[in-house]
């Protein structure tokens, strides 16, 4: 095997348990949410879609466009 690959193993191995650590500390700080504050998020983030869609709205496309 190319020397790079074997030098890089490590970087990636670490890589991979930082990304993994992060992933499982989100899920414990999700599980220790209340339930209203979840509640919050989702209205939040309903708002927040509805702000994209007034700001930018869906294309309209002709027959033309749909044909090619």
């Amino acid at each position: 095997m190319p020397r790079l690959f074997w030098g890089r193993r490590p970087v990636v191995v670490i890589r991979l348990i930082y990304l993994l650590a992060c992933q499982t500390f989100r899920w414990l700080v999700l599980l220790a949410r209340s339930s209203a504050a979840k509640d919050v998020e989702i209205l939040m983030l309903r708002h927040q879609f509805a702000i994209a869609q007034r700001a930018q709205p869906r294309p309209r496309f002709s027959w033309s466009d749909r044909a090619s």
